[in-house]
């Protein structure tokens, strides 16, 4: 088995016991689980040669997920913190290794409408319920998480795009619970699901798009050595 291979089972399992604790309401379960999953993502990402932003992004992820463990208003406003940080390594990633042709102009105009839309509606629906001191913070990270999404659509493709809008989904359910909102049963459980696999569809569509670009560059480079 490829250490690759073996990185993306250990993932896997970390996964499982993770939803499985939540779901379970093992709290000790979660706590050893959670802290796990983005940096084995992350060494399984460079095992399959990723850019540094998008290692980078997740290992911010990780420190966003650590800090999260804890209910305090200052940790949760340092985890906001560096999930901004692995949000503005994702922009770097798709400005630099994204393709401006990965959807067609029309369809990334709708994008961006319909990402604008939704920023604006639950900003807006949102703020008198956060408390007063939330409001701005929270307001520019779903700015800047909104950004995120778009530009992974419409830099990477479908994949990546998934994942982002996953992203936006995960932190909207977190919202509406710090606004205190009504919550779905289990609320913590679709949280890290989402979550989950946001970052594994942005990590995987990522490398999947990258190495679909170097394959042809690869064969070129091997018939002109023919």
């Amino acid at each position: 088995m490829s250490h690759s291979r073996f990185l993306l089972g250990a993932f896997g399992l970390a996964v499982v016991v993770d939803l499985g604790s939540l779901a379970a309401g093992f709290d000790a379960g979660h706590a050893v689980a959670k802290p796990l999953l983005m940096p084995l993502l992350a060494v399984w990402a460079v095992l399959r040669r990723a850019p540094r932003p998008l290692v980078a992004a997740l290992l911010f992820g990780w420190g966003g997920d650590v800090l999260l463990l804890s209910d305090a208003e200052p940790a949760f406003l340092a985890g906001m913190g560096c999930f901004a940080a692995g949000h503005v390594c994702y922009l770097v990633l798709f400005w630099a290794h994204g393709s401006r042709y990965a959807v067609p102009r029309a369809r990334a105009a709708l994008l961006a409408l319909g990402y604008a839309t939704a920023l604006v509606t639950t900003v807006a629906l949102l703020w008198p319920d956060l408390p007063a001191d939330l409001r701005l913070p929270v307001a520019g990270y779903s700015l800047l998480l909104t950004a995120m999404a778009y530009r992974a659509a419409i830099r990477l493709g479908l994949f990546a795009g998934l994942g982002g809008a996953l992203f936006l989904l995960s932190d909207t359910l977190i919202a509406t619970g710090v606004a205190d909102w009504p919550q779905p049963p289990a609320p913590d459980f679709w949280i890290m699901l989402t979550y989950i696999a946001a970052q594994a569809l942005l990590a995987g569509g990522t490398i999947e798009a990258l190495n679909a670009r170097r394959a042809p560059a690869a064969t070129y480079g091997e018939m002109r050595a023919v």
